[in-house]
């Protein structure tokens, strides 16, 4: 089946050329690149390990660039393999390179974890010194920025030790979630992860509610391994946060997004303060769909006027490069270097990881994205949403392997942003009222699935860390207990969760991941709309500031980034005036 929908969608050689990075799995420079970043670990410790402290700012910036040239190489054979096994999850050979390149990378920084606790334990007055010297000016948010885990670090023996036994823990427990993941099959004619989600948005009722049943039992099957996987990882955190003495389970999360404590609670504050806004819309839902009630497999079920023809992927690139060339030329410019040069891969496969994904690589390569394509309008939506994450690191490589990384925070704004202005071309192009109405439905969807489903996904991860940290090992029947119990926060009685749904927390792989990461959607989505405003303001005036965000990278800390636009993080007004921005699009289709 996903042969034949490759063929029809033409996305059969839309894959990506790994080769920029390296050749084959085999290729002698990637052994020569991991012996030799190793042999550079090695050396910069027996140079420099123990004389932080007396270096002179020149001294200091030709060590800060070893490293930084250092972890690049890593970097570039980490990404090959990871991409190279994303999509053969059922491949021994591409899991065994991705386990053997994490274990070179955890050797090698082993050697150089001294940079980072010296660094970290230098007096304040004397890194303050260092980091105003001119030629460190490159790297002053960089080093600043790793002197704010300062509290938390351990001993140097022991971080040491944890970064020797790193492959052994969570990227291995996510690994074997993708292959769990990757080997299962759903229903009888054992389809993919994705083809069965991708039948939640189908108008027949009845394939809505098969798929559903076909997913809850392919989860099932697997449910023992899942829970014990989370389990483990819900353990593995509440270890780490109490040894390194993180106040709760988010602040690590948090300050990896060099984010206020307070400014992330005043956001999940002022959204589950408007949850009214999807239980109004899903009562409206019912309605228009003639439904007595709306079930948890109806969410996403199209209106009638919905524009159900489905999109080859020459329309859909000629449509998300349309979207951007009517906001930036360059932009758009950017975004098509993806489809001309192979950087993007997008059929299903069996044995692909499901979802998407854009992957930043390295500054002297480019980044990669990966989607799993069926020619929806959701699916168009998730190309536009990783082409905003690519063109951002693609204009970020300038800033260099440390300054082009952005915080979770900011990396889904520029996604959400080029979702919004596939919308707006979306829109403008469909003349029917009903197929307008029905739209802005499916759009709407999407916001709340950005906005309201991640905080309350937020919520859950809340009860179940600190109900592992309370209560012991949970059962996947108390997991379920605690998803259900916030999901029905949000929905009220808008939409009644059947018992299948109580365990579809277990397919989620941020949970595993990247634990605390689902909220930075919800911050992307309204400060986009909070942008977009502007935007419609001043276009003239936006559009250069706009670029110039996604060129500075992670080269200074959220609050500084979105200064120019007025923009303040800690004001629950702010957030207030995002939330209104959804309430009014709602209004318009009350």
């Amino acid at each position: 089946m996903s042969t034949e929908l490759n063929v029809q969608l033409g996305t059969t050689d839309i894959v990506w050329q790994l080769e920029d990075l390296y050749h084959s799995p085999d290729d002698p420079t990637l052994a020569a690149d991991l012996s030799a970043c190793e042999e550079e670990a090695g050396a910069i410790r027996a140079e420099f390990a123990g004389r932080l402290a007396a270096l002179e700012p020149t001294a200091l910036l030709h060590l800060v660039r070893r490293l930084e040239t250092l972890e690049a190489r890593l970097g570039r054979a980490a990404t090959y393999a990871y991409l190279n096994f994303a999509t053969q999850t059922k491949d021994a050979a591409a899991g065994a390179l991705l386990q053997k390149i994490r274990e070179a990378g955890s050797r090698a920084s082993k050697e150089t974890v001294f940079f980072e606790l010296e660094w970290s334990r230098l007096e304040a007055a004397v890194a303050e010194q260092l980091m105003a010297a001119p030629e460190l000016a490159p790297y002053r948010h960089h080093l600043a920025s790793l002197r704010r885990y300062a509290p938390h670090l351990l001993s140097d023996a022991e971080e040491t030790l944890l970064i020797e036994r790193a492959p052994a823990g969570r990227s291995s427990w996510t690994t074997l979630f993708d292959k769990v993941m990757g080997h299962l099959q759903f229903g009888e004619s054992g389809r993919s992860e994705e083809e069965v989600l991708s039948d939640l948005y189908l108008p027949d009722r009845d394939l809505r509610r098969q798929a559903a049943a076909e997913l809850t039992a392919g989860l099932g099957s697997q449910l023992h391994v899942l829970t014990h996987s989370f389990n483990t990882l819900l353990a593995d955190k509440m270890i780490d946060d109490r040894q390194r003495r993180y106040p709760n389970w988010l602040s690590s999360m948090n300050l990896y997004n060099e984010l206020n404590d307070t400014t992330v609670e005043t956001l999940i504050t002022a959204v589950t303060a408007r949850y009214d806004i999807p239980q109004r819309y899903y009562r409206l839902k019912r309605q228009l769909l003639g439904l007595d009630e709306l079930l948890d497999y109806d969410r996403y079920a199209p209106l009638p006027d919905l524009p159900t023809t489905t999109v080859n992927w020459e329309q859909c690139r000629k449509l998300v490069l349309e979207a951007f060339a009517e906001f930036s030329p360059d932009m758009a410019a950017n975004a098509e270097l993806f489809f001309q040069r192979r950087w993007i891969h997008a059929p299903l496969l069996e044995g692909k990881r499901g979802g998407a994904f854009a992957h930043p690589a390295v500054p002297e390569v480019h980044p990669y994205i990966m989607v799993n394509y069926t020619g929806n309008l959701r699916d168009i939506s998730t190309v536009a949403h990783e082409l905003g994450h690519g063109v951002h690191q693609y204009l970020a490589a300038a800033q260099g392997y440390y300054n082009s990384s952005t915080t979770l925070v900011l990396a889904e704004t520029a996604s959400v942003f080029a979702e919004l202005l596939l919308f707006k071309r979306q829109l403008a192009l469909i003349e029917k009222p009903e197929a307008r109405r029905a739209f802005t439905c499916q759009k709407l969807e999407s916001i709340f699935a950005t906005v309201f489903r991640q905080i309350a996904m937020n919520r859950f991860e809340d009860r179940v860390h600190n109900a592992r940290r309370q209560e012991g090992e949970l059962s996947s029947e108390q997991i379920s207990a605690q998803w259900r119990a916030s999901q029905e926060e949000m929905f009220a009685d808008s939409v009644r969760l059947t018992t299948d749904y109580d365990t579809w927390w277990s397919y989620i792989p941020h949970f595993l991941s990247t634990p605390g990461y689902v909220y930075s959607y919800a911050f992307g989505e309204l400060l986009v709309l909070a942008l977009f405003k502007l935007y419609q303001q001043n276009p003239a005036d936006f559009v250069p500031k706009y670029l110039e965000l996604l060129k500075n990278g992670g080269s200074a800390s959220p609050y500084q980034l979105v200064k120019p636009f007025g923009v303040n993080l800690d004001d629950p007004a702010f957030w207030a005036g995002g939330l209104q921005v959804i309430d009014e699009m709602l209004q318009e289709v009350e």
